[in-house]
């Protein structure tokens, strides 16, 4: 292929690169983990070039934080004007507007035709922190349910409830406690000879009866959705089930909070994945495409019961920052006069279509699923066992980063393939970032007999 926007003139890592990582070895403690060993020197729009001069394509667009791009004109902008007028106060010791310009769009933006409010933080995991702290004052309840497979965090209380034990809580211990783990369908791996339908009405089953068995709904402050599974490999659930959480939720006095850190801010092609599922939650989690790579994160929810926590009781020294709420308030312009919510449908709509021809060529792409441009495949030993094949993703990864596309992995079980590319992706990129994934994972199949026989 002959390629226009991918430019390699080195090994990855290149040498600067590599020089840099023995740096990085000697005073950055192992526990923070790197996808590549190259190092950034610039990054515009879906493009990312290395201190060695090599550009690649960004399918992972940092976790799902760049869904504006990097460093968009307008961003930047923002920032500048921002820097030049003042930096930080402290919201806390004296206010800024730009706090309350965001607050007031985002409650507008937030579905439910009921008054709002909302508060700022500075990570994905301390907005969750916040979520269940607010649901806790509210409700007097201390009990909250998060599912099997679920993200929300490395915190004390997020590494709770999250699901996967490796790498994220192994030896971390111990937890916080009142935190219980439901089941959440996964309809790709459910029992051999057993329709959607059936599933999803034993999922929902087992809910109803988790509530009888682990725990009493009346003690519960909140149930914590991610709309859909980010980390835990892009699973999209059945509006049935989202719908049959809410009604016991609603119920049984229960919070529901929506976590959309990963699927909020157009990745779903709307502003909120939740609204694809007909459910009105209580409380809103957001964070990383908010602030477009500024650090900022928040929590939406009804009025009351925001506020229902006291003076002093929430907040931080840097909660809500005035460069972060200035670029937050840049990418909802973006958002609208870019139409993403459309383009990222558009997206998707490519990205499944070409996820689902490698699927039909190889034995080993088990599954295709997506919602919007949150799209994913499932990488198995064969179609027939649904055996996970991490190792083989982890080969499609390295592969795809030796040809100049930057590819993330999720999962469970390490299998999954997902794309997270910057939404602002030019048509022309998108379609060399998708051959050069067709091209890494022929090379990895058709390198390996056993792959290619489909083991």
């Amino acid at each position: 292929m002959n390629k226009k926007y991918v430019r390699l003139q080195t090994d990855i890592p290149g040498p600067k690169s590599l020089e840099i990582l023995e740096r990085r070895k000697r005073f950055v403690p192992k526990g923070i983990s790197n996808n590549s060993h190259a190092f950034v020197k610039k990054a515009q729009g879906a493009l990312v070039e290395d201190v060695d001069g090599n550009i690649f394509i960004d399918f992972a667009g940092a976790i799902g934080t760049i869904n504006v791009g990097h460093s968009h004109p307008r961003v930047v902008k923002a920032l500048q004007e921002q820097a030049g007028q003042f930096i930080h106060t402290g919201f806390n010791v004296m206010m800024y507007e730009s706090y309350i310009n965001l607050a007031e769009r985002l409650c507008q933006l937030a579905p439910g035709n009921f008054a709002k409010k909302a508060a700022f933080f500075n990570s994905g995991a301390e907005a969750v922190e916040n979520a269940v702290k607010i649901a806790r004052k509210y409700t007097k309840r201390q009990g909250i349910i998060s599912f099997t497979r679920g993200f929300h965090g490395r915190t004390l209380m997020t590494m709770t409830m999250t699901s996967k034990v490796k790498p994220y809580k192994f030896g971390f211990g111990p937890f916080a406690p009142e935190v219980y783990k439901a089941p959440y369908p996964y309809v790709y791996r459910r029992p051999e000879g057993m329709s959607e339908q059936q599933y999803i009405q034993m999922i929902i089953e087992q809910f109803e009866q988790f509530l009888l068995a682990e725990v009493a709904p009346e003690t519960i402050a909140a149930v914590v959705m991610e709309p859909v599974q980010g980390e835990g490999g892009f699973i999209v659930p059945d509006p049935a089930f989202v719908k049959r959480v809410k009604e016991i939720c609603t119920q049984y006095g229960i919070l529901f909070v929506a976590d959309e850190i990963q699927t909020g801010f157009s990745r779903t092609g709307k502003y909120f994945a939740i609204d694809h599922f007909g459910v009105i939650p209580d409380l809103i989690t957001i964070s990383k495409s908010m602030g477009a790579g500024v650090p900022i994160s928040g929590v939406i929810g009804r009025a009351e019961i925001m506020d229902a926590a006291d003076v002093g009781e929430i907040g931080g020294t840097y909660a809500g920052s005035p460069l972060g709420c200035r670029t937050a308030l840049t990418v909802l312009d973006i958002i609208e006069s870019e139409n993403l919510n459309e383009r990222a449908q558009t997206l998707g709509n490519r990205v499944i279509e070409k996820m689902k021809s490698l699927s039909a060529r190889f034995d080993g792409i088990g599954d295709v699923r997506g919602l919007g441009a949150m799209c994913a495949m499932e990488i198995v030993k064969d179609k027939q066992t649904k055996t996970p094949d991490k190792l083989t993703v982890s080969k499609i990864v390295k592969a795809a980063e030796e040809r100049g596309l930057l590819l993330l992995s999720a999962g469970l079980f390490g299998n999954v393939i997902r794309i997270l590319m910057p939404i602002t992706i030019t048509d022309d990129q998108l379609e060399e970032g998708l051959q050069i994934l067709e091209e890494a994972v022929e090379a990895v199949y058709q390198n390996d007999p056993a792959l290619s026989a489909g083991r």
